[in-house]
């Protein structure tokens, strides 16, 4: 899925230790055999060439669990979560290679492959069918929060009972390590002179995930674009931003902050504050002003409640 992943978890003796991670990385290696638009030959990457063909492609367990939450988050969002995203994003991955943005007609021309709309879900049969030609999936913004699950399921099938699995900005945890009341979690700061003081989180038995333009970023003339595409436009996010979303799961944090990334602070605190134990801190750069806003409920994960002028949602 184009990140390294990394496990702690503390077991009771070495083999068991070596034992559970071995199984919980063959997990997260098969998943990507799946679910990764990186991988030619992943069953993701296969449907997307049956793009326009009229084909019900059936799908396997894994695929279809993620296709159908993401198209759920699509049609909450009105389409600002889209894994038809693809060909958008194939361009942005381009123009981060030459350093030069996309050309507005192959922009024009891409936008009739994207569209949540157009990918057609058969819960009866477990089919999934891309209705238009050059369409490509990515998941991009959901399948490394569900490998982060699957692989923490395997720990507890394991017999571990304290671990924590991460997959770049995405994280999960179980219990608590040995003695601690959580796993302490770095809210990750934003790259600016006089940023917001480090903020940490105590988890357990949640997920936690940040999005963001840190390290994937396209600057031409000043300005600043995302890795992260708003499918509804085409276009890479400027706002200079990180969102971290608290969840009850790895899969519903890494999609929501991609969606929440999208929407911007208002429409997105209102999305977290729809969704059953889910919290969400987003601090941003619009121009010279340094905008820290979070949902009602995140400061109760905090290590400290610090003093603040914070604006929270209703």
């Amino acid at each position: 899925m184009g990140v390294p992943f990394r496990i702690v978890l503390y077991a009771r003796d070495q083999p068991a230790a070596n034992a559970a991670a071995a199984a919980a990385f063959k997990r997260i290696a098969r998943l990507n055999d799946i679910l990764s638009d990186y991988e030619m030959d992943s069953e993701l990457s296969q449907l997307s060439r049956t793009a326009g063909e009229g084909k019900a492609i059936k799908v396997s367990d894994d695929l279809w669990k993620v296709l159908e939450r993401a198209q759920r988050l699509a049609r909450r969002t009105d389409g600002a979560f889209d894994v038809t995203v693809g060909p958008y994003t194939s361009l942005w991955r381009k123009a981060r290679r030459e350093r030069r943005l996309p050309a507005k007609h192959l922009l024009d021309e891409t936008r009739a492959a994207v569209g949540y709309e157009k990918l057609q879900l058969d819960p009866n049969h477990r089919t999934a069918k891309l209705l238009v030609p050059g369409m490509r999936l990515d998941l991009g913004g959901i399948a490394k929060g569900y490998a982060v699950d699957e692989a923490l399921d395997i720990l507890r099938a394991q017999g571990i009972k304290s671990a924590l699995v991460a997959g770049s900005g995405d994280l999960a945890m179980s219990d608590p390590p040995p003695g601690k009341k959580g796993w302490r979690i770095e809210v990750a700061p934003l790259d600016v002179t006089n940023a917001p003081p480090l903020r940490f989180v105590l988890l357990a038995n949640a997920a936690i995930a940040t999005s963001g333009d840190i390290f994937q970023r396209l600057e031409i003339d000043g300005k600043r674009y995302s890795h992260i595409v708003d499918p509804r436009t085409g276009l890479g996010l400027t706002d200079h931003s990180l969102v971290t979303v608290i969840a009850r799961d790895c899969l519903t944090a890494d999609s929501l902050a991609t969606a929440v990334s999208v929407l911007g602070p208002s429409q997105g605190l209102q999305l977290i504050g729809e969704t059953p134990g889910a919290a969400a801190h987003i601090v941003r750069k619009s121009g010279k002003t340094i905008e820290e806003v979070e949902s009602r409920n995140f400061a109760k994960f905090c290590e400290t409640r610090r003093a603040s002028s914070l604006e929270h949602s209703k």
